[in-house]
């Protein structure tokens, strides 16, 4: 079975079915960077597809960086003078600053508040924050539930700890008939945030898991790491495989309605963003695309200049452009199956194009080869079983003369890659065509 075989088995209805059971499993947990939240998000992915989990030190030098503390949270609470818990990290697990000191005393209206983060502009969402690198601790809750607070003395409750420890991270590799990679990256550190990131993590556990069962020439490589720190972390602990890597994507941002963004790879031109832009073009959506900047999720640190990987970012409406982003409005009513399973059709049709890009040498170039005696002349757009498009077949014949790949005739010709990679296979079939010795 291939990936095109794949898509054609794979039922629309239960595939969403399956996005939203993984979706309510890995929402309500409360991730950070490290810490028991991210391991057993990672215990529910290895249920759809194999990880291999890695422990890293805190301490561990990482380049520029060190692997820090490891944060843990039971529970955390305001409580007023009566008793009753006006923040209640149990009701959602945004109300606390990410990476909070521990913390149990009393203080007046006026310290809270110093110590409370809210969003006027939408009174009713409570914020995303975290302080990771300086000790601190804090509240977040929505503002109109704040300016209800009355002039009291308030029990403040932080029952966290941070101390040495680990960085997880997980990581599964399907073997492909080459060592040479396709790297999909996830970032899984943050609490309930549904769009950002657990529809990153369910895309890429059940790419995982639908890939495993395919013959594929590239090896898939999934990484589901921390931001920013984890990046860093396995780029260091593998810095000597990192060249095996020939195109990468991070998956984030794949759940909510808006239109498919992509982001460039910092060489933006490379195989990878053909590929994407190709299918993009060709999906029939409305889609918009950046060019690398030095600023977002994990491109760029993959794209760092001691590196450089074709490494872009797929997603559909790009990190903080979207009101709902870090805040508890992204939700699971804001991220859809439907929009997470046009994500996963495109991720798949991507993936096809890299692993079907290849370059052929015409068998016959002196002139055009007689296609009616090969039962390979159709009328103009005809398309059966046994007949490939005939413009298709004569685009991939004049132009295999071992120096344009397959995504080269496509973007010549305007065709849809899936046609021209069709079109090529009948020709191999017919002898008219054979692969290049330098194919990839």
């Amino acid at each position: 079975m291939n990936i095109a075989d794949l898509e054609k088995s794979l039922s629309s209805d239960s595939l969403k079915s399956e996005m939203a059971g993984l979706m309510a499993k890995l929402y309500p947990i409360c991730r950070s960077i490290t810490g028991n939240g991210f391991r057993e998000s990672l215990n529910i992915i290895d249920d759809y597809v194999s990880l291999s989990v890695v422990e890293v030190p805190t301490g561990t030098d990482v380049y520029d960086w060190k692997v820090p503390k490891e944060w843990n949270i039971k529970d955390a609470y305001v409580k007023n003078s009566k008793g009753k818990r006006v923040i209640d990290f149990q009701k959602s697990n945004l109300h606390v600053v990410g990476y909070s000191v521990p913390v149990h005393k009393t203080v007046p209206l006026s310290e809270l508040k110093q110590h409370l983060i809210t969003l006027p502009e939408h009174p009713d969402w409570i914020p995303y924050r975290t302080s990771y690198y300086k000790e601190h601790w804090g509240f977040c809750m929505s503002y109109n539930e704040m300016m209800q607070l009355e002039e009291d003395d308030y029990e403040v409750h932080i029952d966290s700890e941070l101390k040495e420890g680990h960085l997880t991270y997980g990581e599964c590799y399907l073997k492909g008939q080459t060592s040479k990679e396709i790297l999909l990256s996830c970032h899984a550190c943050h609490p309930s945030l549904c769009n950002d990131n657990v529809s990153g993590m369910v895309l890429v556990a059940l790419i995982g898991k639908y890939l495993s069962s395919i013959n594929n020439y590239y090896s898939i490589r999934i990484i589901i790491i921390p931001a920013t720190i984890g990046a860093i972390t396995w780029l260091a602990m593998n810095e000597e495989h990192v060249t095996k890597i020939k195109h990468g994507l991070v998956v984030s941002c794949v759940g909510d309605p808006g239109k498919t963004t992509y982001k460039r790879s910092r060489i933006g031109n490379a195989e990878i963003d053909r590929a994407v832009v190709h299918v993009l073009k060709h999906s029939g959506d409305e889609y918009h695309i950046m060019n690398f900047s030095p600023y977002g999720y994990d491109e760029r640190q993959f794209c760092s200049p001691g590196f450089n990987l074709p490494v872009g970012s797929l997603q559909r409406t790009s990190y903080g452009r979207y009101p709902e982003y870090h805040t508890s409005a992204d939700n699971c009513d804001f991220v859809r199956p439907e929009y997470l399973y046009d994500s996963f059709k495109k991720y798949l049709s991507v993936i096809n194009v890299l692993e079907n890009n290849r370059t052929y040498l015409n068998t016959n170039p002196k002139g055009e080869p007689q296609l009616g005696k090969r039962g390979l002349y159709g009328s103009m757009g005809g398309q059966s079983d046994k007949i490939i498009d005939q413009m298709a077949i004569l685009w991939v014949l004049n132009y295999s003369d071992g120096t344009h790949t397959l995504l080269d005739i496509a973007e010549k010709s305007c065709m849809e890659f899936c046609l021209i990679s069709d079109a090529a296979n009948v020709l191999i079939k017919k002898r008219l065509i054979v692969e290049s010795e330098e194919t990839r």
